[in-house]
C-alpha cells in the first residue's frame, strides 16, 4: 500500500517537472524565433505576418532623415539584389557611428499597420572591414 502511493508522487513530480521543461522550452523557442528576411522577400510577405522580423538590405543614397537630436533616423532599405525593391524604415534610438548611406544594415522590428513602413526596434550595421580581416584569412589559408 506504500509503494502506491509513492509511485504515484513520483509519476506526479515527473509530469509536474517534464510539463514544466515543455513549457520552458516552446515558450524560449516562440519568443526567440524571428524571420531573417532580405527586402524583396520581407515585401512578398502581407504586412500583417510581419509582426516581427529582421531584415536585411542597404541603406539608400537618398530618403535618409534623421531625427532631431540624432535619436533616430528614416531611411530606405534596398534590396541586396534588386535595387528597385525598397522598404522605408523608420527607427527610434541611438544611431550607430558607422550608419551613413551605402552601408549593409540589420534591422529588427515590425511593419506598421496601414502605413507601410517597418517600424525598428534595433538597428545594426555590418562592418566592412571586420569582413576583410575574414576573406584575407581565407585567401592566406
Amino acid at each position: 500500500m506504500a509503494g502506491n502511493s509513492k509511485t504515484g508522487v513520483y509519476a506526479a513530480a515527473a509530469f509536474l517537472f517534464l510539463g514544466g521543461l515543455g513549457w520552458l522550452i516552446y515558450s524560449g523557442l516562440d519568443e526567440g524565433s524571428v524571420y531573417f528576411l532580405n527586402v524583396s522577400e520581407a515585401l512578398a510577405v502581407t504586412p500583417e505576418k510581419l509582426g516581427q522580423a529582421r531584415l536585411f538590405g542597404t541603406v539608400a543614397e537618398e530618403g535618409l532623415t534623421t531625427a532631431p537630436g540624432g535619436l533616430g533616423v528614416s531611411f530606405t532599405l534596398l534590396d541586396k539584389d534588386d535595387k528597385a525593391k525598397t522598404l522605408l524604415v523608420e527607427y527610434k534610438g541611438a544611431v550607430p557611428d558607422t550608419f551613413k548611406p551605402g552601408v549593409e544594415v540589420i534591422v529588427e522590428g515590425g511593419m506598421t499597420p496601414g502605413k507601410g513602413v517597418f517600424g525598428a526596434t534595433t538597428l545594426m550595421t555590418k562592418c566592412p572591414s571586420k569582413y576583410q580581416k575574414e576573406n584575407r584569412k581565407e585567401t592566406r589559408g
